[in-house]
């Protein structure tokens, strides 16, 4: 049997010492480890020491939206969800899901929008559930309060004004804290609904509004060239921040930001806005991180003065004082490579591979005012397209192994970074044929599933995902194997242990499959990284077999299971 390969604790030069808030960073992967980890390397020889497991210092969550599916049948979706290793499930709390008479202007009589009984009790049964079935399997329910709002709730759009839903059209931000009231109160571990007899499990984990910079979900994003929508959502912030931490959710998990990855630079009403030029407007500085004054300033609600902005912190404090940013990094098109920043062209735009852009942005407002503050940052939409699309999206597609093989490098991208606190999938499954165009699930193929519940590959490698940064070598000289055995923390919390995860190789002109290194998992995330001398060129995988005891797994689940192929060359 091959030598077991036990993770110790290493330390590794990094680009930037963590700050004082931030939970210590993951090691990373840095050329002069690299170099001598191969130096000791050995493959299934005996007496020779084998080498460390690197793995991360503190756990990163794994977060995945579908919610149509998680709504629908909770017990089934999350049973899955949890054996794939999903430590969050995100949910989207649309306003108008629980809002009584939602189309009307009128607000309904006797209405009192912070108090969880003035809400339909129907309406918030399918909450409950997944809140209530999630805490039972010990997974974490991530909570995303956001529109569209009830019309009595917003300002009607001006005659002749292009928007796609009326019901993101300038949302009351003390209407939308009511809200955040209810909602914050109904899930704060104490409250027990009419007829129960237990409370409702508490919620630790939220953000402020989807994507505040796309259109469709908050207007008018510009008028005449003016930023309206980043005044929109620091209002909104600010009241939602106010109502979370007055329902005893002061020290939870609480996101800013959601934004889109992309924008139009020249902004309307209903289309998007790229997000550093939003970032800009909602701290009130211009394209050089100096502070509005002025016309520039009150057009955008700003303070005009510097006397004024002397209480912009402390009037904002979700802008300073949140546990991280959310961002949705979907690379261009859902289809480009996962380390292709975007264009010189579009110095707005915010994807996967312009974490440093996002970084340095986020640095520079906060600094503008004095803060230290270095957000988190937190993954929380991603995905890629693949083959076939819905027939109603018009878009570029990849094949599922290509998609597949992203997903794993994205992962890699995002734990190499010691900012990032959250990977993310979207969805589970692909929509299915024939439905309706809209902007949300119904047009995406990104799922881990096909819509008829084959697995595509990307389900396998979500699961044990695998990564070699470099997959040509000579022979005689290592390969690093980065790899996540994604539901070690769910075997470790039901069994006590980790089952060891084998390094497979296959020869190219073979079919036996050899472990070569089997590593043992002792990471929180489940992750790894190791050298590995191979024969020959070929193919690596994972394989890792579920500890008997693993709870919740659903029925038929094979125990043994493999991740994505990759290819290799030594030569």
């Amino acid at each position: 049997m091959p030598p077991i390969v036990t993770p110790r604790p290493r330390v590794r030069p990094r680009p930037r010492p963590p700050r004082p808030r931030v939970r210590p960073p993951r090691r990373r992967a840095g050329g002069i480890l690299i170099a001598a980890l191969a130096a000791v390397a050995c493959c299934g020889c005996g007496a020779t020491p084998a080498p460390p497991a690197v793995s991360r210092a503190s756990q990163v969550l794994t977060i995945l939206q579908d919610q149509p599916h998680v709504l629908a049948d909770p017990v089934a979706a999350l049973d899955l969800l949890r054996s794939l290793g999903v430590s969050d499930v995100r949910i989207s709390v649309g306003w108008t899901s629980l809002a009584p008479d939602p189309v009307s202007r009128t607000p309904p009589r006797r209405f009192r929008a912070g108090l969880p009984s003035s809400y339909p009790t129907a309406e918030w049964a399918p909450y409950d559930a997944v809140i209530q079935d999630a805490t039972a399997r010990g997974m974490g329910v991530y909570l995303m309060l956001t529109g569209p709002a009830p019309l009595w709730a917003t300002r009607p759009a001006p005659k002749g004004s292009a928007t796609h839903n009326p019901g993101v059209y300038e949302p009351s931000p003390i209407q939308f804290g009511a809200f955040v009231r209810a909602v914050g109160t109904r899930y704060d571990g104490h409250f027990t609904p009419i007829g129960a007899t237990a409370p409702l499990p508490a919620v630790r984990f939220w953000s402020i509004w989807d994507e505040p910079n796309y259109g469709y979900q908050l207007a008018p994003q510009a008028i005449g060239g003016v930023e309206v929508a980043p005044r929109l959502y620091r209002g909104l912030l600010d009241a939602a921040w106010s109502a979370l931490h007055a329902t005893g959710h002061g020290g939870d998990t609480i996101l800013i930001g959601e934004t889109a990855p992309r924008g139009a630079n020249v902004p309307g009403v209903a289309n998007g806005m790229v997000p550093l030029r939003f970032l800009d407007a909602l701290y009130c500085v211009n394209s050089s991180y100096h502070e509005l004054r002025g016309a520039a300033a009150a057009a955008r609600g700003c303070p005009v003065s510097a006397a004024a902005s002397q209480a912009f912190r402390a009037d904002n404090p979700a802008l300073f004082d949140a546990s991280g940013f959310a961002a949705h990094l979907y690379t261009a098109g859902q289809v480009a490579q996962p380390n292709i920043p975007s264009p010189a062209s579009e110095p707005g735009w915010v994807g996967l591979a312009d974490l440093p852009r996002l970084e340095d942005e986020l640095d520079r407002l906060t600094a503008s005012y004095g803060s230290s503050t270095q957000f988190p940052i937190y993954n929380t939409e991603f995905g890629f397209q693949t083959n076939p699309p819905p027939s109603n999206c018009a878009c570029v597609f990849l094949s599922p192994g290509a998609a597949a093989r992203y997903l794993n490098w994205a992962e890699y991208i995002e734990w190499s970074n010691p900012r990032v606190r959250s990977d993310a999938q979207y969805l589970l499954y692909d929509a299915p044929s024939g439905s309706p165009a809209h902007p949300t699930e119904s047009s995406f193929s990104s799922g881990l599933l096909f819509a008829t519940g084959a697995p595509k590959p990307g389900y396998a490698a979500f699961l044990l995902p695998v990564f070699l940064p470099v997959t040509s070598t000579r022979p005689g000289h290592s390969l690093e194997v980065w790899g996540v055995v994604r539901p070690a923390a769910y075997a470790r919390k039901d069994t006590g242990r980790v089952p060891p995860v084998e390094i497979q190789y296959r020869a190219s002109s073979g079919r036996a499959w050899t472990t070569l290194r089997t590593v043992a998992v002792t990471g929180v995330a489940g992750d790894f990284e190791v050298p590995v001398r191979f024969p020959g060129t070929g193919s690596v995988r994972l394989r890792w077999t579920y500890p008997a005891g693993y709870a919740f797994l659903p029925a038929g689940t094979a125990r043994a299971v493999t991740s994505r192929v990759q290819a290799i060359t030594v030569r």
